[in-house]
């Protein structure tokens, strides 16, 4: 079994150009490749750290892919268009040119040329993160937006509440949605009902509350990783500096969290999941 695994981490690492250790003793503590499922690359006006130092951030944390954002969109179209070997880079369209945009969007008439322009580029995969709060849902803009994915087959990367979230698949049950935080700190329950009531929901687990104890996994979060493997996603969110200073302990955070997990859950969670979703 041990030499099973063995073989199958070291075809993920010539997979995604990652220099693995010999098999033995000490590949319990090989570094599992991770798509980063939540990255912002924002331009306000320039980015914290320049192009070429990302790129190689992700190289020092063997970080394999990202669902890349920013604010405005300067900065995913940056990351995708840079074609680095090393990055997997899955953009999508954000539909904020600047940060008050978060409170507006949904009731700015722009939202839709902006979705409609940047998709014309013909690589964006999803359109968000976006941000909503209960009843802001019902707007117009929204159930435009939400459309305009299902009609071209895209995400929707949702920050959104409970409430947010159930309004979003009133506007169409056939919406491909990773949320964002995951609710933050909805009850493991609620999130367990969710993914059975939605088959196109994808939970995204940054920042999200109550996951480990002292390092170690809550037997909720354990069980529901077990029970829906194909479900999860990790990402950093770098939505401020901060969050790029401390890059490496938050993927090493995942890291510590996901090795107490079955290998296949593990690789699931860390990066075949979005491998799956966005056809690498």
């Amino acid at each position: 079994m041990k030499r099973t695994r063995c073989l199958g981490f070291l075809l993920v690492c010539s997979v995604f150009g990652v220099t693995a250790p010999t098999c033995g003793a000490g590949t319990a503590q090989a570094v599992l490749p991770v798509f980063d499922a939540h990255l912002h690359y924002n331009w306000e006006p320039v980015p914290h750290l320049p192009l070429e130092g990302v790129l190689a951030l992700f190289r020092e944390n063997k970080v394999t892919g990202i669902l890349a954002t920013s604010r405005p969109n300067d900065g995913t179209r940056a990351l995708y268009e840079a074609q680095s070997k090393d990055l997997w880079v899955v953009p999508f369209i954000r539909p904020y040119r600047t940060r008050p945009d978060i409170q507006t969007w949904m009731s700015d008439p722009q939202t839709e040329e902006l979705i409609a322009t940047e998709f014309k580029r013909g690589y964006y995969r999803g359109i968000g993160e976006f941000h909503l709060t209960g009843r802001a849902a019902e707007a117009p803009q929204v159930k435009k937006t939400v459309d305009f994915a299902v009609k071209h087959t895209l995400y929707l990367h949702a920050h959104a509440d409970d409430e947010a979230l159930e309004i979003l698949y009133r506007h169409s049950p056939e919406a491909q949605i990773i949320w964002a935080h995951t609710g933050f700190s909805t009850d493991p329950a609620k999130v367990e009902a969710y993914l059975q009531r939605y088959p196109k929901l994808w939970c995204e687990l940054s920042y999200r509350y109550g996951i480990t104890e002292g390092g170690t996994l809550t037997p909720e979060w354990r069980r529901l990783f077990e029970k829906y493997p194909e479900r999860f996603l990790i990402g950093s969110d770098t939505w401020v500096n901060e969050r790029w200073d401390n890059y490496g302990s938050i993927m090493h955070t995942y890291r510590e969290w996901l090795k107490q997990l079955p290998d296949e859950v593990a690789e699931k969670i860390a990066f075949r999941n979005a491998e799956r979703l966005f056809g690498r």
